[in-house]
């Protein structure tokens, strides 16, 4: 399935909820030619939305070739108002504009099958299509929108207002598998094994019998990145696990059990601690934190690699033949955990779907002349698909469902400089507010949750006697994809055992926050 990317905030949200159904979906941008559709052979094509009018200069538009492909199309919102435009309908600027929930009286027909007449849908509209394309007919109208749905089944051609794919939308999910299983016939057979079959074949294809490397950092991504490579090939993979003495209390001890004693994968752990500190002793500047530790990560990581490469030359290979040979004197490959909401917020969709908003370094950042392959199995997978093709390897769930932590770790959750008192401090008052939040079922409810230490001190009392030490600061918060995040109304029962387990058990703490900001204006890390 083509999601063909007209410049819409849920573009990439429909992609999600076509995988949702178990069909396989990918962004285009608009500039898809027809005979590149052509060539990809798509089951069918949805035309996402878009803030432009069809009518203004520059505005988003459609190779016209491509609705001669006899294509099963569906059109939402702006990509609705392009198809009646371009196939013979009309679109108007009515002054009657339509956003939020509307109410909608729908017909009995290929779409709306199954569904009830009445039904309440999500709008966002200021143009509407006042007639249908030649040879359609409506299905579906609101009080202010005379066109809110069109099918022209003979050209398998379809429209449709409002935007099923948001949650605002009840019955939208309903309206999406009819047009994927009985319009388009597409079989809902995206599933995790499925990914793992075709990624274990595209890697041994790939590789061969060449040696592979991937650094692993301990996150859900590069973790499933890792087992996929080692499913396929087996000991031509050596993970390298850099511990730079940032991580939450027992995640390297869980890394290391996880993929050397579970899984088997053959690891190299790298105690870095010290070096790490000494490289961040006296710098309190966030930014320039970032800096340090990614680039100590590369020079550890590259130091590794070549001693993982001197021990191959030295080592001989044998083939399945039976006769000793030299081994690869170079690491050619390097897996990396890439999503595919990295490539699309990096501009690196091969149809340029969107315009670069970050770079994503999976791997920690690599230099520029490192003549390395890279391995991306999961370059096609978002988040939540990657989770499920974790649990189908059999990876343990604490690391499935593992909160997403920054690459930097510790260092930029402790505002000011980063020591090792300060490091014990905040490691501590994190572990406890990870297992309260677990106590209480709360781990998978929430994005991210976690403790930041100011490099601040306060007056307290404790045994009568005056204190003057540092504040631990609670934040938590409930997100779908980062982009925007809430504030988690965690229970006040709960903040109470946090507050009071972290003043009682952490020297050094007499005061816990709680951080009440919002994705916007704040971030959800502090630095």
């Amino acid at each position: 399935m083509l999601v063909v990317d007209l410049g819409g905030q849920y573009a990439q949200l429909i992609a999600r909820r076509v995988r949702e159904c178990r069909v396989y979906s990918e962004l285009v941008g608009h500039g898809v030619t027809a005979a590149q559709v052509r060539a990809r052979n798509p089951h069918a094509l949805i035309l996402s939305g878009g803030p432009a009018s069809v009518y203004a200069e520059g505005a988003p538009h459609v190779d016209p070739e491509v609705f001669a492909l006899g294509i099963p199309t569906l059109g939402i919102c702006y990509g609705a108002q392009l198809l009646a435009l371009v196939l013979g309908g009309t679109v108007e600027r009515t002054g009657a504009s339509e956003f939020g929930k509307t109410d909608l009286t729908a017909i009995e027909s290929e779409l709306f099958a199954g569904l009830p007449e009445e039904e309440t849908v999500w709008m966002s509209h200021r143009d509407t299509v006042t007639a249908p394309p030649s040879g359609a007919r409506v299905v579906a109208v609101s009080k202010s929108t005379p066109v809110a749905a069109f099918e022209d089944p003979e050209r398998r051609l379809y429209g449709v207002q409002f935007h099923p794919e948001v949650v605002h939308t009840p019955h939208g999910t309903e309206l999406l598998k009819n047009f994927l299983y009985n319009v388009a016939g597409a079989p809902p057979a995206w599933t995790p094994a499925a990914v793992i079959e075709e990624q274990v074949e595209r890697i041994r294809a790939a590789v061969g019998r060449e040696r592979v490397l991937c650094a692993l950092s301990g996150g859900v991504d590069s973790a499933v990145a890792a087992l996929l490579v080692h499913k396929a090939i087996g000991d031509q993979l050596t993970c390298v696990f850099v511990d730079h003495g940032l991580l939450r209390e027992n995640e390297a001890e869980q890394v290391v059990e996880t993929f050397g004693g579970h899984f088997h994968v053959p690891l190299v752990h790298v105690q870095a601690q010290e070096r790490f500190l000494s490289r961040l002793e006296g710098i309190d500047d966030p930014e320039e934190k970032r800096k340090i530790v990614g680039e100590e990560f590369i020079r550890v990581f590259e130091e590794e690699a070549g001693r993982i490469s001197t021990a191959a030359r030295a080592k001989p290979a044998r083939p399945l033949g039976g006769a000793a040979e030299s081994a690869p004197s170079d690491i050619r490959f390097l897996v990396q955990g890439t999503l595919y909401s990295d490539v699309i917020e990096s501009g690196g969709g091969e149809d340029g779907v969107a315009a670069m908003i970050k770079s994503h370094h999976n791997v920690g950042g690599l230099p520029a002349d490192m003549r390395m392959e890279l391995v991306e199995p999961l370059r096609l997978l978002f988040k939540d698909e990657v989770r499920r093709v974790g649990e189908e390897l059999g990876m343990p769930e604490r690391m499935v469902w593992r909160q997403p932590f920054p690459g930097p770790g510790l260092a930029i959750r402790i505002i000011g400089d980063v020591t090792e008192e300060r490091l014990a401090i905040l490691r501590s008052a994190d572990a406890i507010l990870q297992e309260e939040i677990r106590r209480a079922g709360l781990y998978r409810e929430l994005w991210q949750s976690f403790a930041v230490l100011p490099a601040i001190r306060s007056v307290g009392v404790q045994g009568d006697e005056r204190t003057y030490a540092y504040p631990i600061i609670i934040r938590a918060v409930t997100s779908d994809d980062a982009m925007t995040a809430d504030w988690a109304r965690l229970p006040y029962d709960l903040l109470e055992t946090i507050s009071s387990r972290i003043i009682n058990e952490i020297p050094g703490v007499n005061r816990v926050a709680l951080d009440l900001s919002s994705k916007p204006p704040a971030t959800i890390e502090w630095e």
